[in-house]
């Protein structure tokens, strides 16, 4: 039986260190009276864990056609044969391009390997294509224009792996049909789907004891090693005992969770409040800006409306923006300064909270996570590849509020469009609404609602001290066009959440719809993601 060496590139300099020190001298080592280098797509597979890594493909070239002087040609077929590329993000941020002239700087030789990658690949799109150099531009590595030569990273991505792949069904379909339609064109084949898992180890089993314990109990527990086995939960979602237990540890977990906030925010939830998670980057894309419209638009019905019934409601954002990202910072800045009016306003105080959880991480989510009834995946259509907060929120009970984007669209076809929130425009119409022409203007003097909220901002209601602090906010949305369609969906939004609170009113149908998310679950397991792997990309079999 042949024993394959599966990894996982996550960034370049990894990849230096291994080829250079232990690839293909351990492929030497362990074959010293038959050294094939042929053999090595065979005992080892590379997967490219996003574009970062890409620089790994000219970096085995390197060493097999510099060190261990192999043709071109067979060191080209071995490289292809052994990498694998999975593709993240659709933003731009992710389409890394990296300087012609920092490559010629700190990488010289690798430059050199590019280019003859690039003038080899273009030789064959012109045997087809011939004519259309708009494709072959799209399709080359280096991209020319304004006198500043760039290498396109996703495009040395495809080209020097055999496999292409997406992390959800949505999102490969975008690859194939947008972001990389002329590769797919050209390789049809290489192109394919992997939805992206969880493990339920971690995220049910050791982060939620209690409720894995409880669900153990009633249908066994093969679910840790194959969580299809929760759909054995299906017949329990009407039983109003077992409706009572469920509710139960989510308030244990939401108690254990509250005394984490009092004491590192000093705030005070009310455990019988909806908790209302929002915990992820933070991008314009995700879309916390649109979250907290909505939370100003709360506080404003509940002013307006003081004697009014209301469902209490308890709004936990966290997340972590990158270093350079200053408008993702304002966002965050904004969110702790809209908690600071709402905590503090006796007004609302019984009916309305919002806390930013700082320094977002995996043992904070393991609180927060199983705590969760409400799951924020509210990105603009067309922009989320796949998200797995959305899968280890649901596994745990929650449900989701969110657009069909991203995995969204997978969990809603296993859990039932009745038990999940979906709201907003779809892909498509977010591209008919581009293609029309989007003016946000008439969404904000067309929605009293929305327009007091946005000149709340405008005008320093949250930030009196530094009265334009926000105004770039602002602009964003309105000067700027609004380019995550953030005005477009608020209205859907509002209705949307109002059908939440409804809902929230009802526990035996909240527990209901929750035990059937959790049910339901057993797709999202990476168990399942690294099986399709192993078996369509690394052609690994199971020992």
């Amino acid at each position: 039986m042949v024993v394959r060496k599966i990894i996982i590139c996550p960034c370049f300099y990894f990849l230096f260190i291994l080829f250079a020190f232990f690839y293909p001298q351990k492929h030497l080592s362990t074959h010293k009276n038959k050294p094939q280098f042929e053999e090595l797509p065979d005992k080892v597979a590379i997967q490219l864990n996003d574009t970062h890594p890409s620089i790994a493909i000219a970096e085995l070239m390197r060493v097999l056609v510099d060190i261990e002087e192999l043709e071109w040609e067979k060191a080209w077929q071995i490289t292809v044969n052994t990498f694998a590329y999975t593709n993240h993000t659709i933003m731009p941020e992710a389409m890394e391009k990296w300087p012609v002239s920092l490559m010629e700087h700190l990488l010289p030789r690798h430059l050199r390997i590019i280019y003859e990658i690039n003038h080899r690949f273009l030789l064959d799109v012109r045997k087809t294509h011939n004519e259309d150099f708009d494709r072959q531009c799209k399709m080359s590595i280096i991209e020319e224009g304004d006198g500043n030569k760039m290498v396109k990273m996703a495009n040395l991505a495809i080209v020097g792996s055999h496999s292409v792949n997406g992390v959800s069904d949505y999102h490969t379909k975008l690859l194939k049909k947008e972001v990389f339609k002329e590769f797919h064109d050209y390789w049809p084949n290489k192109f394919n789907n992997k939805t992206n898992g969880i493990t339920q180890r971690r995220w049910l089993k050791s982060c939620n004891p209690e409720l894995a314990n409880f669900i153990s109990e009633n249908i066994g527990d093969g679910w840790i090693t194959d969580l299809f086995e929760l759909k054995k939960l299906i017949p329990f979602a009407n039983d109003n005992e077992f409706q009572e237990k469920w509710l139960e540890i989510k308030r244990n977990n939401k108690s254990r969770l509250a005394r984490y906030i009092k004491k590192h925010n000093n705030i005070d939830l009310d455990v019988n409040s909806l908790f209302d998670s929002h915990a992820k980057r933070i991008h314009e894309y995700k879309r916390q800006l649109l979250n907290a419209l909505h939370v100003i638009a709360l506080y404003n019905q509940i002013k307006a409306n003081p004697e009014k019934e209301f469902v209490p409601r308890s709004f936990i954002f966290s997340g972590k923006a990158a270093p350079s990202y200053s408008f993702a910072k304002l966002i965050i800045k904004l969110l702790n300064s809209i908690a600071d009016v709402v905590n503090n306003d006796n007004d609302v105080k019984e009916k309305l909270k919002v806390v930013f959880l700082a320094n977002y991480s995996v043992s904070l989510a393991e609180l927060l996570v199983p705590a969760t009834e409400l799951s924020e995946q509210i990105s603009t259509a067309g922009t989320e590849a796949s998200g797995t907060g959305n899968m280890k929120f649901a596994l745990n009970g929650a449900l989701i509020i969110g657009t069909l984007d991203g995995a969204n669209i997978e969990i809603k076809d296993e859990v039932g469009v009745d038990n999940i929130f979906i709201f907003g425009l779809t892909g498509d119409g977010i591209a008919d609404l581009r293609a029309t022409g989007y003016n946000p203007w008439d969404y904000y003097n067309n929605n009293p609602e929305l327009k007091q909220v946005i000149d709340m901002i405008n005008n320093g209601f949250f930030s009196q001290s530094q009265p334009d602090l926000f105004k770039p906010v602002v602009d964003s949305l309105l000067q700027n066009g609004d380019q995550y369609f953030v005005l477009a969906d608020f209205e859907q939004f509002v209705r949307c959440q109002a059908k939440v609170a409804e809902t929230y009113k009802k526990p035996n149908d909240w527990a209901r719809m929750s035990i059937l998310n959790t049910a339901n679950m057993g797709s999202f397991s990476s168990d399942r993601t690294i099986m399709e792997y192993a078996k369509d990309i690394w052609n690994v079999k199971p020992v």
